[in-house]
């Protein structure tokens, strides 16, 4: 009915100004009312379709079309936001090592806000298994009927794989976790950096989140579409269900395979799906000094370290578990920040800073160039010990000086704390060596660090930008830096 009053409306003014257009010829030759031939009533008509087509063209084309972009953002949108409780986390550990581990565990786990599982070969002599404020123990299902055929491998491997099963047993649609989290014992997890990076996700698609192994050889050997377990993968609850409901009869089929996350790997190979890899993930299969490593981390978010019983306590002076937790310190204050990487330099001293934010901060005399500066340094050595072992990893490298005096200076995590206004973290120096100075840098002892807590949304986090820095023009025995979002144009660059 509304669209037969407009077209009532829009006729009645046509046929007006026809009758004022005709009313000077003779009346033979005007239309009398109502006695419209049909030659007249069929040019009527198509005067009508004529304006009509007129109007939708220019009515559709105030309409703006969707863009990809546009579409893009909407599904973000209709994603509902994921929290902690929408995680567990399944750690595969065994009689032996559990004990020994539970240090690392509890660095990360909370049993207030964090779901998590360890799965156990059998029950400890101890208590653990008890404690309420580490994971619940389940003693894992026997596997002996599973063939095994890698020569001197572990069996243990096709209990470990089993791991993803069982965890989603475990569970049903009601418990609400959208993601399933695989890890070792010895993986230490960054629970709210991993919680952020899952959330770019569709958890009722199909993701097989995770990275693979620094090292060159390991992935040359296991695939560089595995997922290394140790470092730990993420699975969307849409494709675990699938996975836990065929992974028995893909085990039967890969008896040849090494370790348990090559069969996790060849099973989603068979679904069909990839591996989606986030740089995050750390199997760290590598030994000795990790500095150069942590001191360079890539932009996206620190979600684990593996593989921390063969490393070096990461600060000095310090055992494993105490370096841990004093870098705990400041993952609790600004879990996004962890580990990032802003380089500032002091134009008129000729000092360059490379701040690696709750861990270290190196000053280094001269300008040095920023893409030499996100390059890892080589402090470290290869998984595979031996005189003929290639030391070929998945990133650019730069050497370490042997000479402490060729280094920069070097000033470690002291403390951080968080108010209103910010958060303040203070560095003090390592000293290595009897070494000269440059004036500017004979008496500094202490590098105050001011930032704001990181809140990166869904998109910022999909197009990551590095931060800037300032110093503080005057120091004498101390050195102020504020670090801040980097303007629209600006440049971290050196200045001649």
């Amino acid at each position: 009915m509304q669209n037969q009053h407009n077209y009532n409306r829009r006729k009645k003014p046509i046929i007006s100004f026809l009758k004022a257009d005709q009313a000077h010829l003779p009346f033979p030759a005007r239309m009398q009312p109502n006695m419209l031939n049909p030659s007249r009533v069929k040019t009527l008509l198509l005067l009508l379709s004529l304006l009509f087509i007129l109007y939708l063209i220019c009515h559709v084309s105030t309409i703006k079309a969707p863009s990809l972009s546009d579409s893009l953002a909407a599904d973000i949108v209709s994603r509902s936001p994921i929290s902690r409780c929408h995680v567990l986390f399944a750690i595969a550990s065994s009689s032996k090592s559990w004990p020994r581990r539970l240090s690392y565990i509890r660095l990360w786990y909370s049993p207030d806000s964090i779901r998590a599982l360890a799965f156990l070969d059998r029950n400890v002599p101890d208590n653990s298994s008890s404690d309420p404020t580490l994971p619940r123990v389940v003693i894992s299902a026997d596997t002996s009927k599973f063939p095994y055929t890698y020569p001197r491998g572990l069996r243990s491997a096709i209990r470990v794989a089993r791991v993803v099963k069982e965890a989603v047993d475990l569970t049903d649609e009601s418990d609400g976790v959208r993601w399933f989290v695989f890890g070792d014992d010895d993986t230490v997890f960054f629970v709210d950096n991993l919680v952020k990076t899952l959330s770019k996700y569709d958890d009722n698609r199909w993701f097989y989140v995770g990275s693979n192994s620094e090292y060159y050889e390991q992935n040359v050997k296991h695939s560089f579409n595995t997922a290394f377990g140790g470092g730990g993968f993420a699975v969307s609850h849409s494709l675990a269900r699938v996975l836990a409901r065929v992974l028995d009869s893909c085990l039967i089929r890969y008896p040849h395979l090494f370790g348990s996350d090559a069969r996790i790997f060849s099973c989603l190979a068979e679904l069909g799906v990839g591996l989606t890899h986030e740089p995050g993930f750390h199997q760290l299969d590598m030994r000795g000094d990790l500095f150069g490593m942590l001191s360079a981390h890539p932009l996206s978010p620190l979600l684990s370290l593996h593989h921390l019983d063969a490393v070096e306590p990461i600060f000095p002076n310090m055992n494993r578990t105490q370096a841990l937790g004093h870098l705990f310190k400041a993952v609790e204050v600004d879990p996004a920040r962890i580990l990032q990487q802003t380089v500032c330099y002091d134009h008129s001293r000729q000092l360059t800073v490379s701040v690696a934010w709750g861990y270290a901060i190196q000053v280094y005399e001269g300008n040095e160039s920023l893409p030499d500066l996100l390059l890892l340094q080589r402090t470290f050595t290869p998984w595979k010990r031996g005189a003929n072992v290639d030391s070929h990893f998945m990133f650019n490298m730069r050497d370490y000086p042997r000479d402490p005096c060729k280094r920069p200076i070097v000033f470690f995590l002291e403390s951080v704390i968080s108010d209103k206004s910010g958060v303040l973290s203070n560095y003090i120096k390592h000293f290595v060596g009897d070494c000269v100075r440059a004036h500017a840098l004979e008496n500094l002892e202490l590098i105050r660090v001011l930032s704001q807590k990181v809140e990166l949304d869904v998109e910022e986090m999909e197009s990551p930008r590095r931060q800037c820095c300032d110093i503080s023009p005057i120091f004498n025995e101390s050195m102020t830096i504020q670090i801040r979002q980097c303007g629209l144009d600006e440049l971290i660059s050196m200045h001649f």
